[in-house]
């Protein structure tokens, strides 16, 4: 099967942001996706930057494609306005985080579209308990021959990336002791999870050829990879992230997805071959930093020796700075030393729970406040 490959401007930049409508009231999703996107467009088929996801609770903001994050910010932020506005005006607020901390997926209404519907017929349970929310960042690279390498390269950092991002302690109304529990939910369809360890571009165009001709997709687009090629796009997609409650953290993993894609291509234009890291290894990091984020002890080698998750990220960012700066993405890149200081999402969470007696409804109106002051650590 060949795929062709649409390249892309090197390191260029792409960001999708799944967010919540929800009801201040009652605390709860509220399934008004479809009457909000038909305002929004105005007459048209679609709004180009606003889209539907599987549940009508949910709305996908994209940006177009750019080559700085702040670009990528302020292209999300316009759409961000329209979007809180049309949801003010029907009494609904916005927020993002991994999973609503409260809402039972059995309640949610689909998104009126066959191929949610088609979806939900292959995978059953499965997909009907998917109420969970993401950020995706897509970084251009020019060559199919360096996107499986990368993708490769790329799984050592998943529990940074993912610890960073975590936000979805609370499942159902009950924390699950997890930092980030839609990871481990999303792993639950048969082509999600950790990427497969491929030798280059023609072994991925045959395994996908093998899995279209087999029935188990019909389209390279079910392949729902942590990490994955983008073809269409000319893209690494980072896929791994929770949903993020902040431009501001936005900005922070777009960045450091960026650095991260530059640096490895980079490497391999002056001929170095990229590792691909020990499967076992990479599985075991991401259940680490799944189950305790920020806290997590990463495993480096075979001989079992650790390292603290905080500190590597932290030396990540350091080691980075003068590619930021080449990037234009300094001070994004400098704002994930500040998730470290002001903690995760997940532990904001936490604490907003904790401060209000246990009461999970805090963790929602400490998000709607934090999605309306644009930076972590604002509450209600």
């Amino acid at each position: 099967m060949r795929i062709p490959f649409n390249s892309s401007p090197r390191t260029s930049l792409g960001i999708e942001w799944e967010l919540q409508l929800v009801d201040p009231a009652t605390r709860q999703l509220a399934s008004a996706a479809s009457e909000l996107l038909a305002e929004l467009s105005g007459g048209e088929s679609e709004h180009p930057k606003a889209k539907h996801e599987l549940f009508e609770s949910t709305v996908e903001i994209i940006t177009g494609v750019c080559m700085t994050v702040a670009d990528a910010k302020a292209d999300l932020e316009a759409t961000l306005s329209e979007v809180t506005a049309a949801a003010e005006r029907r009494g609904l607020g916005v927020m993002c985080s991994g999973t609503h901390p409260l809402t039972e997926w059995s309640e949610q209404r689909i998104s009126p579209d066959p191929r949610y519907d088609k979806l939900i017929e292959r995978m059953q349970w499965m997909a009907q308990r998917l109420q969970i929310f993401g950020v995706h960042v897509h970084v251009g690279i020019r060559s199919p021959d360096k996107a499986i390498p990368i993708v490769n390269a790329l799984t050592s950092y998943v529990p940074h990336l993912l610890a960073l991002s975590a936000s979805s302690p609370y499942w159902l109304g009950r924390d699950t002791g997890l930092a980030s529990s839609r990871s481990k939910i999303f792993e639950g369809l048969p082509t999600a999870g950790l990427p497969v360890q491929l030798a280059d571009w023609t072994e991925f165009e045959q395994l996908m050829g093998t899995l279209v001709a087999s029935g188990t997709i019909e389209t390279i687009r079910e392949i729902w990879w942590d990490i994955r090629p983008h073809p269409g796009f000319g893209t690494v997609e980072l896929r791994i992230c929770d949903g993020l409650p902040t431009l501001h953290e936005i900005g922070a993993i777009a960045a450091l997805s960026q650095c991260l894609v530059d640096q490895l291509n980079t490497q391999l234009d002056r001929g170095y071959q990229l590792p691909r890291p020990n499967a076992w290894v990479q599985r075991e990091n991401k259940w680490r930093a799944a189950r305790h984020g920020l806290d997590a002890e990463l495993i480096l080698d075979e001989h079992g020796t650790t390292r603290p998750l905080r500190e590597a990220i932290a030396e990540l960012v350091h080691d980075l700075g003068p590619l930021a700066e080449r990037l234009g993405c300094a001070a994004e890149l400098d704002d994930v030393t500040s998730i470290l200081e002001v903690g995760a999402s997940y532990e904001r969470q936490r604490k907003a729970a904790a401060d209000n007696g246990g009461d999970v409804r805090a963790v929602v109106d400490s998000l709607l406040a934090e999605m309306r002051a644009g930076r972590p650590g604002i509450r209600s």
